[in-house]
């Protein structure tokens, strides 16, 4: 039986992870593939993975009531999306459409979150890798917000 272990230990984000750690991830993984057009999660509805891409794009999106869908962001390969899983009450805040079709790895959040209750090392390590990921797609967010405010004037 093949393990997802050799792939998510080549990621960035895994890089340095202990090997204990790269296995209690691995044991909430799974790959996936989402047809170009799909949506991958929908703003307001349950935080339950957070996903590595692996090949393809994926356009992070807002409803706003004046505009509709407007895209914030794009990620692409090998990019990590999804952090709402971590923070009650477990809702996404964005919507994930597939630009292209998409092949992710999904980890599944309950089971993410359970293990980080229990070992509270690997819960501290996942933050800390968590934490840069949140910073960054804030600040492209603010820019992209700034740039649509400024087009409405």
């Amino acid at each position: 039986m093949k393990t997802l272990e050799p792939i998510i230990a080549k990621h960035p984000f895994f890089a340095g992870l202990q090997p204990t750690y790269l296995e209690l991830i691995t044991g909430c993984a799974s790959n996936q593939i989402i047809k170009s057009g799909e949506l991958l999660f929908h703003e307001g509805e349950q935080a339950d993975h957070f996903y590595v891409i692996r090949e393809g794009t994926l356009k992070l999106m807002v409803q706003m009531p004046a505009a509709g869908e407007v895209t914030l962001q794009t990620i692409h390969s090998g990019e990590i999306v999804g952090w709402s899983w971590l923070f009650p009450p477990y809702r996404w805040h964005f919507s994930g459409r597939a630009a292209t079709e998409l092949r992710v790895l999904a980890f599944d959040a309950a089971c993410l979150r359970q293990k980080c209750e229990t070992d509270t090392g690997f819960g501290y390590e996942f933050l800390k890798r968590f934490s840069h990921i949140m910073m960054e797609r804030l600040q492209a967010t603010r820019i992209q917000l700034i740039d649509l405010y400024q087009v409405s004037q």
